[in-house]
């Protein structure tokens, strides 16, 4: 039995830990949760815990830390290896929440919820039927929905597939931020792709109430907690994307999206986006559906506004991109049998910028330089991002991954996952036309 699902005691007051959405989901259909400020939490799938308990060294630089605690909230000490326990519950208001245990904790006197780090009144932790958040809200206990609201529900299922469609229609989707506030704090209610897989998540748990209401998650690293203002790339990598063991239908399906995308014809295509662009002072966010349509060169134009900040390309990016990426490459050309099929590779920087060198000025006009100046005064100012060397490149989401460690998988695969390969080497062939194109 692996590790993590050995028991554990635990304080037998210990308090639940408030899950928020995760902001910064761009694409994927799990729903991913932000259990503190460098954590998260998703749902638990077998192949994928395995991957991580199975990871090669070689391989941890490049994909999220598997977390082995119940966080860094110090809330709850267990070494249980990164697996907690998600149900939901309503809070005072009779709103609903999803919170965190310890496995196999005692969820009947557990204390109050730990949201010391959250603002009471967040629109995060109070769902409701705004549509501007695509939430949801409920006066009645799980129990009640299942047994005496069925029809309701069905509406608002109803109802929620009409707003997923609306989703899947908007595919480029500007919000227009003020540069007077906090930008990362306005990022919190206007990430569509993040609302719509948490809506998700909490419907499934609504309809299963009544058989269950406790689920286990994975705690991982939150890679853009380090980032002011994230800017995220998610890029569905390989030329297949179904695992061994799917249906027919499901093989069926994959197969297609992958012919009439570009995955078929370089092994990569685009699965979500969200950019800061400074210029406009817009969020640019770009979901899974319009990556799908992308021919070649409109997945390369893709790239490059991914790195294009509204007033130029940020070309300081680009090769801490391909070294990476090309570092990458190697690793994965020494892993034998391993297939990551439907795995995302994530590009991470930061899209908040400050100035950094002086050429032909003060240090004290300096501080004064507003954005709206900026490319007025790119002669006398050298610009540099915060952190401009620190883009991460990950691989994310192991569901579908097999090699010949998981015993139970009746296909062995050999050799290397050349369709994962070719997508990193197009990736690396287009970031370096961009570089060469734009003179750096």
């Amino acid at each position: 039995m692996s590790p993590a699902f050995r028991a554990m005691d635990v304080e037998p007051r210990a308090k639940g830990v408030l899950l928020e959405p995760f902001v910064h989901q761009v694409g994927g259909h799990s729903c991913v949760l932000r259990f503190n400020e460098t954590t998260l939490c998703k749902p638990l799938v077998p192949r994928e815990h395995q991957f991580y308990e199975t990871l090669p060294a070689e391989m941890r630089k490049f994909t999220p830390q598997y977390k082995d605690e119940f966080g860094a909230s110090g809330n709850i000490e267990t070494k249980e290896l990164g697996v907690v326990s998600v149900r939901f519950e309503e809070d005072e208001d009779r709103n609903l929440c999803l919170i965190a245990y310890p496995l196999k904790g005692d969820h009947g006197i557990v204390d109050i919820v730990d949201n010391s780090d959250c603002e009471p009144k967040s629109k995060l932790l109070r769902w409701t039927t705004n549509k501007k958040h695509h939430v949801l809200e409920t006066e009645k206990t799980p129990k009640d929905w299942v047994r005496q609201h069925r029809k309701e529900e069905k509406m608002k299922s109803h109802k929620l597939e009409e707003e997923f469609e609306w989703l899947k229609k908007s595919e480029v989707l500007y919000y227009t931020v003020e540069k007077k506030g906090n930008i990362s704090s306005q990022l919190k209610h206007y990430n569509p792709w993040s609302m719509k897989c948490h809506q998700q998540q909490l419907q499934r748990m609504k309809e299963n109430a009544k058989h269950r209401n406790q689920y286990k998650f994975i705690l991982l690293e939150n890679l853009t907690s380090r980032y002011e203002v994230p800017c995220v790339l998610d890029l569905k990598m390989g030329t297949r994307q179904h695992g061994d063991d799917a249906s027919e239908e499901k093989a069926a399906n994959q197969i297609r999206k992958c012919q009439q995308s570009t995955s078929a014809v370089i092994g990569v295509r685009v699965c979500g986006m969200q950019v800061y662009q400074a210029g406009s002072g817009q969020l640019m966010f770009m979901n899974k559906y319009h990556g799908r349509k992308l021919s070649v060169q409109g997945f390369k134009e893709a790239l490059f506004q991914f790195f294009h900040n509204g007033r130029y390309l940020r070309r300081e990016l680009l090769g801490p991109v391909l070294k990476k990426l090309t570092e990458l490459k190697a690793v994965l050309e020494r892993q034998e049998s391993y297939r990551f099929y439907s795995s995302s590779l994530l590009v991470i920087y930061d899209g908040k910028e400050r100035p950094e060198v002086v050429l032909d000025s003060d240090a004290e006009d300096l501080e004064d330089l507003s954005e709206e100046s900026a490319d007025e005064s790119a002669g006398a100012y050298a610009y540099k991002p915060i952190g401009a060397s620190s883009v991460d490149v990950r691989m994310i989401d192991f569901a579908h991954t097999t090699c010949r460690l998981y015993g139970e998988d009746t296909v062995v695969h050999e050799g290397q996952d050349a369709g994962y390969i070719f997508g990193l080497q197009s990736l690396i062939d287009i970031v370096t036309e961009i570089s060469e194109e734009s003179g750096e």
